[in-house]
């Protein structure tokens, strides 16, 4: 076999018409596109979402919600992750510096430390955010919840 060789199966391909080639390519006069109308006439494009002329869906249905501009979006991290990490690595501080390091968050990411799970030991947490289950579990066990002030970017 030669890949040099290969096509396509017989009748599975068909070439498109050339319309608007003038009287010689045996589509003159209206160069199939028929008679008059909208998709007849030179430069027709037809909008993204157009039905016809019948209201589009995106207009059918009703606008809801909110998007809140200000919102801070957090990444979450329980507390049996941060567990598994401290125990794995044998560390006694945790800040994102140490989460990203171990791909657990990433670069831009806000960490906010959630309360699933439990400390065995005594953790000193940088985070910028902590549920109050998570910093009641964390200062139980003689740690350290530690708040990292948010730099807003410059606009």
């Amino acid at each position: 076999m030669d890949l040099s060789r290969l096509k396509p199966a017989e009748g599975s391909t068909k070439t498109n018409k050339r319309l608007g080639r003038g009287q010689g390519s045996g589509r003159g006069g209206t160069s199939g596109k028929g008679h008059k109308g909208q998709k007849a006439i030179s430069g027709y494009n037809r909008k993204r979402g157009f039905e016809g002329g019948q209201m589009p869906l995106a207009r059918r249905l009703p606008k809801f919600g909110f998007t809140n501009p200000t919102r801070v979006e957090y990444k979450g991290i329980n507390l049996d992750s941060i567990q598994e990490l401290a125990k794995a690595k044998n560390l006694s501080v945790i800040d994102p510096a140490v989460l990203r390091a171990n791909g657990l968050i990433a670069k831009n990411d806000l960490l906010k430390v959630l309360g699933r799970g439990e400390v065995t030991g005594a953790l000193q947490v940088s985070a910028h955010a902590f549920s109050a289950t998570a910093k009641a579990a964390i200062e139980s066990k003689g740690g350290k919840a530690e708040v990292i002030a948010i730099v807003a970017p410059k606009a």
